[in-house]
């Protein structure tokens, strides 16, 4: 579930290995482009970590945000 701290919407995911994880980001970043939404998102191992705000609203969370974790999640 993703939660709201810190005006940024923030989720982790697990994956069963790097491979798995790496190929979720690509996945991702496919997504974020054609979004023009481009995540924060960090990777170590099998874990992948999102803050996602919109930085032309002032660093606060939007509609845009909300639309851009829907999607990232159907990409699970």
């Amino acid at each position: 579930m993703w939660q709201e701290e810190d005006n940024k919407l923030k989720k982790s995911f697990e994956f069963k290995n790097f491979v798995e994880a790496f190929g979720f980001m690509s996945r991702v970043a496919l997504v974020a482009e054609k979004m023009n939404h481009h995540p924060h998102m960090t990777n170590v191992y099998n874990k992948v970590s999102f803050e996602l705000c919109t930085h032309d609203a002032g660093n606060t969370v939007t509609e845009k945000d909300h639309k851009l974790a829907k999607a990232i999640d159907k990409l699970v």
